[in-house]
């Protein structure tokens, strides 16, 4: 069932945990999207940066006049004319807008980072629910063969008297229970394989057989929390970006507090009139000064936005760093129960389970059989935790890196430098 699910696409070779990870540059539509949203921040820049550029107009204006002096008749008074300006001061308007708008493109780069760092986790953690997938069908499939030998052999001993109907009734019912999780670990394997090629941006390509990795970074040292914390938030990519986002709102409330300020410009224009008079100029050059006098309650509207659009950012960047601090210590203590706990207790389980093995094939050579297969199926169980301990592992140093924005060597470093206690 699973081979023919798997026939579309399939690797020629066992995929790697790093070459799933090469996939996290891939055009995800979750990377697509963080590198719009940098894109549209970009634009916006050119954008600031171009509004005092000079300006080229042409104006044609046809129409008729009557003159005060002289013949009454009406009479064409067409003109056309070519104008150039250019802003000369503006009072600092557009240097906030500019600052704005790189704030902006700063945060919209901070963004990005983050997504790839969540791409990153992502694929690690589809990469390895595939390998606990293919290990926990295994451990159910022993299992439920395991029921079946007991159920056959069952089946013959109640045709020859030896067992009774109710008593059969109870193999069959467990062995029918034990095929029901099985196939639900087939589908899962399915399930799992299809989420993995979703997050490799690879939907019709699913990867029938993976690598287990090796995870030499799992017995890393880390800092203590008190330590690692003022580090994380310094560099945690969201963080970094709330704070542009933050500065962004600041020139843009100082933009506006200048919308009541002059503006100075620069003013070329080239003419020609269907009608002569003295008091045109075909040629003529010129500063125009435009000062606001009154604009009513718009300005002040504005800036109230404004502040309450800061008030706003101001609590997503206190409630960010309570996640992140929550975040931090959670991960944390996972790791630490997971190398200080978790692994010594599956280690000594797989220890337990090597021995019942032995003891099992013992009885097997004595021809006690039934406990064989039962023994072989608990000693997977026990490997399957094992692995389960160290995947969770790696996910949390790997989340342990998004948070803090560094890779773990950086991390470690830390951890050398904080004092003996």
């Amino acid at each position: 069932m699973l081979a023919g699910t798997l026939a579309m696409g399939v690797p020629a070779h066992a995929l790697t945990l790093a070459e799933a990870l090469a996939a996290v540059d891939a055009q995800h539509p979750d990377l697509r999207s963080a590198q719009a949203d940098l894109a549209a921040a970009q634009a916006d820049e050119r954008a600031a940066a171009a509004q005092r550029d000079l300006t080229v107009s042409f104006e044609g204006i046809l129409r008729q006049g009557r003159p005060t002096v002289g013949s009454d008749a009406w009479s064409a008074d067409n003109s056309a004319r070519i104008v150039a300006r250019k802003n000369v001061y503006d009072f600092s308007r557009t240097e906030y807008s500019l600052g704005a708008a790189r704030a902006e493109v700063n945060a919209r780069e901070d963004a990005l980072l983050d997504t790839r760092d969540q791409r990153r986790l992502n694929i690690m953690s589809r990469y390895f629910d595939v390998l606990l997938a293919d290990q926990q069908y295994a451990a159910d499939n022993e299992f439920m063969a395991v029921a079946y030998v007991a159920m056959d052999n069952a089946r013959d001993r109640v045709k020859v008297g030896q067992m009774s109907r109710p008593d059969f009734a109870v193999l069959e019912a467990r062995y029918q229970d034990l095929r029901e999780k099985r196939n639900a670990s087939l589908a899962q394997q399915r399930i799992t394989r299809a989420l993995l090629a979703n997050a490799l941006n690879r939907p019709d390509v699913l990867a029938s057989d993976l690598e287990d990795p090796k995870l030499p970074n799992n017995n890393a040292k880390l800092p203590e929390y008190e330590t690692l914390l003022p580090w994380v938030l310094a560099h945690n990519h969201l963080m970094l970006a709330q704070l542009q986002l933050l500065t962004a709102a600041q020139q843009r409330l100082a933009g506006l507090r200048h919308e009541t300020s002059p503006s100075l410009d620069a003013e070329m224009v080239a003419a020609d009139y269907s009608r002569t008079s003295i008091t045109r100029d075909s040629v003529s050059a010129g500063l125009i000064l435009s000062w606001p006098l009154y604009q009513g309650g718009r300005v002040d509207a504005h800036i109230a936005r404004e502040q309450a659009q800061f008030q706003k950012l101001q609590a997503g960047a206190d409630k960010l760093h309570m996640r992140i601090a929550q975040s931090l210590l959670e991960t944390l203590l996972e790791i630490q129960q997971l190398q200080g706990s978790s692994r010594p207790a599956a280690e000594e389980q797989i220890k337990y389970r090597d021995v019942a093995l032995d003891r099992s094939r013992a009885d097997y050579e004595l021809e006690l059989k039934t406990n064989l297969g039962d023994s072989m199926a608990q000693t997977l169980v026990a490997s399957l935790r094992a692995r389960r301990v160290e995947y969770r592992l790696a996910l949390a140093l790997a989340r342990l890196e998004a948070l803090a924005g560094k890779p773990l060597a950086d991390i470690v470093a830390l951890a050398d430098k904080q004092p003996k206690g």
